[in-house]
């Protein structure tokens, strides 16, 4: 009889042969990283702030005595905010009152919505590579994870792979899209194929759109959009991407009352409300002028060029990424098939540091993708740029 923490633990990929409980692949990178003073490319954060005016509103939110909870849903003025988001963007009209609530970042509201409409008997079913919390939630729910493969080098699912992993049980399927760790954004095809096979199952659509604004060519495409798709999605973002404020950890959930409510039941158990402070200053992010979204993408558009110029460099085949703060190169073009004992080998090797895919898939899906590191390319130019010229230096010292 497995315990929760174990459930957990394992879903993400984190419990030893033994059962014991190991370190994560990002702090044991970090740690390298640091050890050897690498440029850290592993984990998904920027290394400057968002919008200076929405700092200043967050500072005078908190000189001005908004420092208690907010209400458990989240502040009217967000909650607004998100729906005429939704609307300006996408020609959704969710209810403020009962159809969004603001969570502590997407990481709750993914738990959330997992924990509130999935169990024992159940399966959920996500792409492969999958972000790890996806796998910890579903662990901890006491659901089966069953997983389609995203192919490389598009990585996008074979449709009919993808519906030969639907079942009876299927309760829940998870599209992250934009997707991380592999840059994929979905055409309307994919989607269209998963919101039929969600309405053939009866599934439950969660839609992981944090990075909605920072694709790079290919238009992103809410699932709730879809015909058919909007009685039966949850659709999820958050600021800490949009705006570079990781650290706030202020998101949200929208979508039909009832599922929202079974989330926000849960939620209100897990952290009841947060950063009231943040969340007028989010709320004014989310009017901004659209320049301010296409502006930040073509900004993230040019770093992804900088690294991949760094990758191509040092012998990597790039796989072109076309959303997220990540790229992904194949090292198997230098003649490597184990790319996790590369990355434990780059912070010293050649002052670089990066994740191995293998680490955000089920063993099958570790050996598929065994030869592939992904680069997070969501830094300052100059240090993409020192970052490409240590890669370059990294076929002379393998």
């Amino acid at each position: 009889m497995t315990t929760p923490w174990q459930r957990t633990a394992d879903g993400a990929n984190l419990l030893g042969p033994d059962g014991s409980l190991g370190v994560t692949i990002f702090e044991e990178i970090t740690t390298l990283a640091n050890r050897h003073q690498a440029i850290n490319l592993g984990q998904g954060f920027p290394d400057e702030d968002g919008p200076a005016e929405l700092s200043r509103m967050a500072q005078e939110a908190i000189a001005g005595g908004q420092n208690q909870y907010a209400p458990g849903k989240g502040i009217l003025e967000l909650r607004q905010a998100v729906a005429n988001h939704q609307e300006r963007f996408y020609g959704l009209i969710p209810d403020p009152d009962t159809e969004i609530v603001i969570t502590t970042g997407a990481t709750e509201a993914i738990a959330a919505a997992i924990l509130a409409l999935t169990g024992p008997g159940d399966e959920v079913l996500t792409f492969e590579p999958f972000y790890d919390s996806y796998g910890a939630m579903i662990g901890l729910s006491g659901a089966s994870h069953t997983t389609v493969p995203l192919l490389a080098p598009d990585f996008m699912p074979d449709l009919a792979a993808l519906e030969n992993s639907f079942s009876q049980r299927t309760k829940m399927v998870i599209v992250n899209n934009p997707h991380n760790p592999t840059g994929a954004v979905f055409p309307e095809a994919v989607l269209t194929e998963v919101v039929r096979l969600a309405v053939k199952y009866d599934a439950v659509i969660l839609t992981d759109e944090v990075y909605e604004h920072l694709t790079f060519g290919p238009r992103h495409i809410p699932v709730a959009t879809l015909p058919g798709a909007a009685e039966r999605t949850l659709t999820i973002s958050s600021a800490g991407k949009t705006f570079s404020f990781t650290g706030w950890k202020v998101g949200w959930i929208s979508g039909p009352a009832d599922l929202v409510a079974a989330a926000r039941t849960v939620k209100q158990f897990l952290s009841y409300s947060s950063g009231t402070p943040f969340q007028t200053a989010i709320a004014a992010g989310l009017r901004m002028d659209e320049s301010f979204f296409t502006g930040a993408a073509a900004t993230l558009r040019r770093k992804r060029d900088i690294l991949s110029e760094g990758l191509r460099a040092a012998g990597l085949d790039v796989l072109t990424s076309h959303g997220t703060y990540f790229i992904n190169a194949d090292t198997a073009a230098l003649g490597i098939t184990d790319a996790t004992a590369l990355a434990r080998r780059l912070p010293e090797l050649i002052g670089v540091a990066a994740i191995p895919v293998a680490v955000f898939c089920h063993p099958e899906g570790a050996q598929r993708t065994r030869s592939l590191l992904r680069f997070a390319f969501c830094k300052r130019e100059e240090v993409l740029e020192q970052a490409a010229g240590r890669l370059a230096t990294l076929k002379d010292k393998l």
